[in-house]
């Protein structure tokens, strides 16, 4: 593929993106503590996570770099601001997401083809979702952690994982993530880009990182989902090192989940009004040359 059709980021650009990411998912992931969970019998209805943010960022933008920032963005507003950390569990976590929202931006090689985005994001919660599942199936079966029969349903750990997968791509996979991010991306699509000073990739283009989900990509991907299910078997014995919990958030309660909230909020917003003095500064850099800034 000749560099003229290859769509290229500077390193400012990718940070940006990266820190973007980051906080905005730190700051939605906060929000969806704070929302009651519905428990319809066995089956508990829950918002697992706003998955819109990150899937619209890897899509319009480089999806190797908003992937990661919205994975740390969770460890970083959702565990360390709050005083406590996981350990090795956090890495299963950290992993399987970022995969399946970069595969997820991989796919999309047309912002405004609705087709491309929807299956984009289905495959992106299905992998995310199934990952996680698989996790939890294995952990009993090799017998570092115990069993815990949902009330209502059969005692076995695949029915419960299936039910709860299910639950998790129907409900919050569609609810909050596939119907915004379907109404976002091909709206935001050459407006948001501006804002970076990057121009918008054309449809005839792809990202320097994109491409078809080739074998390589699977075998990177089964790779990573092994390393997750070692990190989070470990965490469940006495090897879990990093894990620590100094008390705030059960002292503040609420107000700890409040406090991150700012902090990313306050975060993002400095992240925005760069991102607007930069625009101005090459809005300013045109109209001296009497020229169109190039991205």
């Amino acid at each position: 593929m000749s560099r003229k059709s290859l769509y290229t980021l500077t390193s400012s650009q990718k940070m940006m993106i990266f820190v973007l990411s980051m906080s905005l998912y730190g700051l939605s992931n906060m929000f969806t503590e704070l929302i009651p969970s519905l428990q319809l019998g066995p089956i508990e209805l829950s918002v697992e996570y706003f998955a819109f943010i990150p899937l619209t960022l890897c899509m319009l933008f480089h999806p190797f770099y908003a992937a990661v920032g919205a994975a740390l963005g969770e460890v970083i507003f959702g565990e360390l601001m709050l005083g406590q950390f996981g350990g090795l569990g956090e890495l299963e976590k950290f992993l399987t997401f970022s995969f399946a929202m970069y595969v997820a931006g991989r796919i999309v090689r047309n912002p405004q083809n609705r087709t491309q985005v929807g299956i984009a994001v289905m495959t992106g919660v299905i992998i995310h979702q199934l990952c996680s599942s698989l996790v939890d199936i294995g952990k009993v079966w090799i017998g570092v952690e115990e069993f815990e029969a949902v009330p209502g349903l059969a005692e076995s750990v695949v029915l419960v994982e299936g039910v709860s997968f299910l639950n998790d791509v129907l409900f919050s996979g569609i609810l909050f993530a596939l119907l915004p991010t379907l109404y976002l991306v091909p709206r935001l699509y050459g407006k948001i880009e501006p804002l970076l000073g990057i121009k918008p990739r054309e449809k005839s283009t792809r990202y320097e990182a994109a491409g078809v989900v080739s074998p390589k990509l699977v075998l990177t991907g089964t790779l990573l989902a092994l390393v997750a299910f070692g990190a989070e078997s470990l965490s469940e014995t006495d090897w879990n090192f990093g894990e620590w919990d100094s008390g705030f958030a059960e002292q503040l309660g609420d107000g700890a989940i409040w406090l991150s909230i700012g902090a990313a909020a306050v975060v993002a917003i400095i992240v925005l009004l760069a991102m607007r003095a930069k625009k101005a500064r090459a809005a300013a850099q045109a109209g001296d040359t009497g020229g169109v800034p190039h991205a």
